[in-house]
């Protein structure tokens, strides 16, 4: 492939990752908004939800560190997502000082009514790709995040003297 063919496939493949996260940003806000929810808690609610899928719940402070907000700000947040019967506290099962948090079952139910129609339109858009192609999509992907969280990460670390 010639240089400048792959410089634009790169620019295309940047503008489409860009695309992607605003329109994930877009969904998420009409989610919080269809719970009554700030854009803060729909935050919290997926890191919840992904570290409770993963096994690995979080505490507050964890919550806290993750989304780059003060432990005042996060405990409002899950008190919210808490009244909302989004999410639940938990006594941590290897240290029972902690709280961890969990991702409750009137959660799971509204956000698989919001989201599963979503599920399908991919599904439906992905039909005709073969498994070769989604595999090939998912190792970019893949390395694409790699990259997000390395420059935040990055990003971080040089602002580490500055807090």
């Amino acid at each position: 492939m010639e240089e400048l063919d792959r410089a634009r496939l790169l620019r295309t493949l940047a503008t489409l990752v860009r695309d992607v996260g605003w329109s994930s940003e877009r969904v998420g806000h009409s989610f919080a908004s269809s719970q009554g929810l700030h854009p803060t808690d729909f935050r919290a609610l997926t890191a919840i939800y992904a570290a409770d899928l993963a096994g690995s719940p979080l505490t507050v402070r964890e919550l806290a560190a993750q989304l780059d907000l003060t432990p005042a700000a996060i405990t409002y947040a899950v008190d919210r997502l808490t009244e909302a019967g989004h999410v639940w506290r938990e006594r941590g099962t290897r240290d029972r000082r902690t709280v961890v948090l969990r991702f409750g079952e009137h959660g799971h139910r509204v956000a698989r009514d919001f989201f599963t129609p979503l599920g399908h339109l991919h599904a439906d858009a992905l039909a005709d790709f073969s498994d070769a192609d989604l595999d090939a999509c998912a190792r970019v992907l893949g390395v694409v995040n790699a990259a997000l969280e390395r420059f935040d990460r990055e990003l971080r670390e040089a602002e580490e003297p500055n807090r």
